[in-house]
């Protein structure tokens, strides 16, 4: 049996059963048997992988295009660069690619994948869901495969429908899914809107859910969303309510529209929330967390928020530097940057909140498995 890690001697949630309730569930009251039965299983992400298309595009270079001074972009928002998909490469393509990524760390094939779920803003097309692309690009032909829209906290909502399939599906000979978030943002963007050209880019990050040994594991998962604001950032048109014609071309209807002051207000109150809420349901301080793994749309904004949150700097990981905000794929891409440069121990807390359009947010507290 692994070694029990330290951080569950203190209070701690049960993560053997991750659901959607906003209760705290301490190991206190439901603390594992020493030893869990044969059948019984956590789930965790097993390995990470990411993938950003072409070479860097400066921030410098944006700044100038959009008649600014050329540090004005990563002054404002700590964005260095973005990156761009090339001419005929989709979301599925990068999706694909993140995928191998994470398929290859964790030592797996796309025979042992039951599940695809796919998180995008910016899909190959309307339908079918852009999750079958990405299946037959990988030849997994044993896995289901979906889309979810919950725009930048997609990720999260992602790991919930994952942890739902593995915990009730019937054993087969596949038992890990795929949680992929991708975006191709850069076919979307109006090239003189600078709320929204500074901030984009274009990638695409996975993760390989499967099972662990209890106590370690996808910790209760928590989603939200507030459909009021749902205008506060959207691409209006190219869907049912305004269809594709040449008054929405005109218009630049199908490019993402942002109310840039509304979503910063969204982030400065929704993160530190997000963070004390996880932490007290797990019964732990912000400060006992190993890391925390925000989405990241300004990351210099979400930096900022950190003595607010009861964090340290060095608990965050912030990865938008160099990759803009990727939506679906931000937080992922974090999660992979920190994998592969900090590590993460076994049994280290790991936040994961995301947040976005929608207006949606999301989080989980993981006990980071045993490699």
């Amino acid at each position: 049996m692994p070694a029990r890690p330290q951080h569950l001697d203190r209070e701690h949630p049960d993560t053997r059963h991750p659901d959607t309730r906003h209760s705290a569930h301490r190991y206190a009251e439901h603390r594992p048997p020493e030893h869990p039965p044969p059948d019984h299983r956590a789930w965790a992400i097993r390995a990470t992988g990411s993938y950003l298309p072409g070479p860097p595009i400066p921030s410098e270079d944006v700044s100038r295009e959009l008649g600014l001074d050329p540090g004005w972009i990563e002054r404002r928002t700590g964005i260095r660069g973005r990156h761009a998909a090339a001419p005929g490469q989709a979301a599925s393509d990068l999706a694909a690619e993140a995928a191998r990524r994470a398929l290859d760390a964790a030592g797996l094939g796309p025979r042992d994948i039951g599940l695809i779920v796919l998180g995008t803003s910016t899909p190959d097309e309307l339908g079918p869901a852009t999750a079958c692309r990405v299946q037959a690009l990988l030849g997994a032909r044993r896995a289901a495969a979906f889309d979810i829209a919950a725009a930048c906290t997609g990720f999260v909502y992602g790991l919930q429908a994952a942890v739902g399939w593995l915990a009730t599906a019937r054993p087969g000979p596949a038992p890990h899914a795929l949680v992929i978030g991708v975006e191709v943002y850069s076919r979307f963007l109006d090239p003189g809107d600078r709320a929204t050209r500074a901030l984009f880019g274009d990638g695409a990050a996975a993760a390989v859910v499967g099972p662990a040994p209890a106590p370690y594991g996808i910790g209760p998962l928590t989603l939200g969303s507030d459909g009021t604001r749902a205008g506060d950032v959207l691409i209006p048109a190219g869907g049912s309510r305004r269809p594709a014609g040449p008054g929405t071309l005109a218009e630049r209807a199908h490019t993402i529209h942002m109310d840039g002051r509304a979503v910063r207000d969204f982030i400065t109150e929704i993160f530190p929330r997000l963070v004390g809420e996880a932490a007290e349901d797990a019964g732990v301080k912000p400060a006992d967390l190993d890391l925390v793994v925000p989405h990241q749309p300004n990351p210099r904004l979400v930096a900022s928020l950190a003595a607010e949150a009861g964090l340290e700097p060095a608990q965050l990981a912030i990865a938008g530097h160099d990759a803009g905000n990727i939506g679906a794929a931000s937080l992922p891409y974090a999660l992979d940057r920190a994998v592969r440069t900090r590590g993460i121990a076994p049994g280290e807390l790991v936040l994961l909140a995301g947040f976005g359009a929608g207006l949606t947010w999301a989080r989980t507290v993981v006990t980071w498995p045993p490699g």
